[in-house]
């Protein structure tokens, strides 16, 4: 199902898109332009976030305008810098798709991955860590602009459905301390899929959890977390990428399609009208309300990771 067309306009809306330079992001950012809003391309690197704007432009964006937004989540102390750049721009914000990712690599099934200094795999980092700090430093704005009348703010998370697969399905999995999130599961069959796994458990888990939290303080904003579906963005990362890329081509969904769920949380007017039914939702495609896996529903769990997110966050000084 194609939602775009049931998407009101959204001139005057202030969005953010982040990891929006290709793929999904990028496909997330045309459609939402086009309905009239102002829409951010969050990316790291400036000559990329232009090209992706040009080609946006030649493609047509009207009536809506996209400005890049210097976006890294790679650190929390970049991801903090982000968000008060975009606090310079703009006095309110209406809709953050927190969309960036670190792929799994299955080219290399052993490859240990990359580690922030401290010792934070690359993928939990810029998954979960880098859009918590991002999000925790745009949420006044968030809850200042749902404050005014009409509103309709939404905080959408790009998950996955594998967040209910390998090490992330795993019963005694915690986020208890710090140590916790530096885990790499090292030992287990494909460590590379295991870290992304439970990377987009914590996504499910934070935008549960901000929903709890924003609720209990009578907040009108609306989480939601989704999974994009199969997307051709990723036949580069598989084993005989040449091959993989035109299987890829028949079997899974263009990135024009695989941001429709994104566009249906950011932009479905039935949100706003049954926002009790969608708050702290996870949704397949598209706009599918779906339990979540048992680990994500396990309100303790998302206690521990936003609490021991925080220790770790207070420990930079942030």
């Amino acid at each position: 199902m194609n939602p775009i067309s049931s998407i009101p306009a959204l001139s005057g809306k202030i969005i953010l898109v982040t990891g929006a330079n290709k793929g999904i992001g990028l496909s997330t950012v045309k459609h939402l332009a086009r309905k009239g809003a102002k829409v951010y391309l969050g990316a790291r690197n400036e000559n990329r976030a232009t090209d992706a704007i040009s080609q946006l432009q030649k493609d047509g964006i009207s009536p809506g305008t996209v400005e890049w937004l210097p976006c890294d989540l790679s650190t929390p102390e970049a991801a903090k810098a982000a968000g008060e750049k975009f606090l310079e721009k703009e006095n309110r914000l209406d809709i953050l798709v927190n969309n960036a990712a670190v792929m799994a690599d299955f080219r290399d099934k052993e490859k240990p991955g990359k580690k922030s200094d401290d010792g934070i795999p690359e993928m939990l980092m810029v998954n979960h860590i880098g859009h918590f700090q991002l999000t925790k430093t745009l949420l006044p704005l968030l809850i200042k602009t749902s404050e005014e009348p009409n509103s309709d703010v939404r905080i959408v998370v790009v998950a996955s459905d594998s967040h209910d697969s390998s090490s992330a399905k795993d019963p005694a999995i915690q986020f208890k301390t710090i140590e916790d999130l530096k885990k790499d599961y090292a030992t287990v069959k494909m460590p590379m899929l295991a870290r992304y796994c439970v990377s987009k458990l914590a996504n499910v888990l934070f935008m549960k959890q901000l929903q709890r939290r924003l609720s209990a303080e009578s907040h009108n904003i609306t989480c939601l977390a989704i999974d994009p579906g199969t997307v051709n963005t990723f036949g580069h990362l598989l084993p005989y990428p040449w091959i993989s890329k035109i299987l890829l081509r028949f079997l899974a969904k263009t990135p024009d399609e695989g941001a429709w769920n994104s566009c249906f949380a950011a932009g479905s007017p039935d949100i706003k009208e049954h926002s009790e039914k969608y708050k702290g939702a996870f949704l397949m495609p598209v706009g599918k309300i779906t339990p979540p896996s048992a680990n994500a529903q396990k309100e303790e769990l998302g206690e521990d990771l936003w609490k021991t997110t925080e220790d770790y966050l207070n420990s930079l000084g942030l």
